[in-house]
């Protein structure tokens, strides 16, 4: 772009127009305020910059001192006039821009994506272009991912750039607009807000377990052997014929049991093992 900064012209504020490609989307009404009055007792100390457009001029930079010389109720304002195209005016806009830091962190993000997607190049190309490199880019237009709900929340807070990609981390989007109402309900630091962050995706879920079975376990085999003959004497007492024979070896007992059916045709014989 080609500028002669030696030389100032003062042309007619109606006579210049807004940059489309302008990343600044806000501008504090006092602030501007403070400027314009500034301006009416000092003058613009620093010269906005233009470009031609066809009879008229586009700014290229200075929106805040353009606007400010309106509240001031100046006609005229001092310019820089430069010669340059659509694509160096939209960059040069950005970097002007990009090197305040009171450029909002989505404003900026915003303006990163608009002027890739405008110029259709890519995150390298930009990156060059705007002397940052492509981590800084990428991370910067992964703020988009967080809905303009939680960008205006962000925002209006006053939270940093750090506060909103520790938020990024959390995918739910409940749980993350729970923890942003968090981090501004008790004005949480950025160290305070990771930390958080941090506690929320580490925490696994509760698994209820089931009580153990309680096992058994009888060493005395003669419990069971006493369980055996009890339950033959309970049915001989109920009136049945029943008998138990027990026959020990080295290896095992052996239990016959016979129980007399009631029609007196036929015999259960059960042999079991112990």
């Amino acid at each position: 772009m080609l500028q002669d900064k030696n030389r100032i012209y003062r042309i007619p504020i109606e006579k210049i127009h807004a940059n489309p490609s302008q990343p600044r989307k806000y501008f504090s009404e006092m602030e501007l305020q403070e400027l314009a009055d500034s301006i009416r007792e000092n003058g613009l100390l620093q010269p906005i910059t233009v470009r031609k457009k066809g009879s008229e001029y586009e700014l290229i930079a200075g929106e805040r001192r353009l606007r400010a010389s309106k509240l001031a109720g100046c006609q005229v304002i001092a310019c820089i006039l430069a010669a340059c195209d659509d694509r160096q005016s939209a960059t040069y806009a950005l970097i002007e821009n990009l090197q305040r830091k009171d450029l909002g962190v989505f404003e900026e993000a915003e303006a990163l994506k608009r002027f890739i997607e405008e110029w259709n190049i890519t995150q390298e190309e930009a990156a060059h272009r705007l002397g940052k490199s492509q981590s800084t880019l990428a991370n910067k237009l992964r703020l988009l991912q967080l809905t303009a709900e939680e960008q205006t929340k962000i925002a209006k807070n006053g939270l940093s750039e750090r506060h909103a990609r520790a938020l990024l981390r959390i995918k739910n989007s409940d749980q993350r607009n729970a923890a942003l109402n968090r981090i501004i309900e008790k004005e949480m630091t950025v160290a305070q807000t990771e930390a958080m962050v941090e506690d929320m995706l580490n925490v696994h879920p509760v698994v209820k377990k089931l009580p153990k079975r309680r096992l058994f376990v009888a060493k005395d085999i003669r419990i069971f052997m006493n369980t055996i003959d009890h339950a033959v004497d309970t049915m001989k007492n109920a009136g049945i014929d029943a008998v138990a024979e027990r026959q020990e070896t080295e290896t095992c007992i052996e239990y016959r049991i016979r129980i007399q059916k009631a029609e007196g045709t036929k015999r259960l014989s059960l042999l079991k093992s112990v």
